[in-house]
């Protein structure tokens, strides 16, 4: 009896450790997002050479350093043309995508009725707080390629769609980033935490 006893004693033992670091290790997995406001001479050189020409005659030009999980990049936002755009490198100051912020309209029907189906399925309550069309530079579309088709707002077969939603699930609201492709499939999503606007660098 006493070996039974020490063999269950083990075995909840074990039982709380796997719950502990397995709730840990779905923490660390969560997707989260947090912004820092920073000045443009703290923005990536090669960054600022690229869109220089893009800067022409743009208003409200803001700088931004992203925390996006373990991933740090840069973004630049902007109107121009009646336009808002934010554009985001990664840390060696390489484009990733360029964004601009649209409306519901702006959509093609079937691929808002996807994303619509998505957040009331996903959500009990939702509001869009914001949509913008994505252009992302890959190895095929290339940087000048891809800042020639999202300042000629084309829309393309390999556009996304950035929604950001507050999203109720059980008792309160959170915001969330949601990417969906051109047809309103679900691509990713992260948590996006309340901005900072310090002007420091960690």
């Amino acid at each position: 009896m006493k070996l039974i006893v020490l063999d269950m004693k083990k075995f909840n033992f074990l039982l709380v450790l796997i719950t502990v670091f397995g709730s840990l290790n779905l923490n660390a997995q969560e997707k989260y997002e947090r912004e820092y406001r920073i000045r443009k001479k703290e923005f990536p050189i090669k960054a600022l050479q690229l869109i220089k020409t893009k800067l022409d005659d743009a208003k409200k030009i803001k700088y931004y350093k992203e925390i996006d999980s373990s991933i740090t990049s840069f973004e630049v936002k902007f109107k121009k043309a009646r336009l808002w755009y934010s554009i985001e490198f990664d840390i060696n100051g390489d484009l990733e995508d360029v964004e601009i912020k649209i409306k519901d309209v702006d959509i093609p029907n079937e691929t808002y009725t996807a994303i619509e189906r998505y957040l009331h399925n996903t959500y009990s309550l939702f509001k869009i707080k914001k949509i913008q069309q994505q252009y992302v530079a890959t190895t095929i579309t290339n940087t000048d390629t891809t800042l020639k088709n999202a300042f000629q707002n084309l829309m393309l077969p390999s556009v996304n769609y950035e929604v950001t939603v507050a999203g109720k699930k059980e008792k309160k609201y959170e915001d969330f980033e949601i990417l969906f492709d051109a047809e309103g499939n679900f691509k990713s999503i992260k948590k996006s935490l309340p901005p900072n606007y310090d002007h420091i660098l960690y």
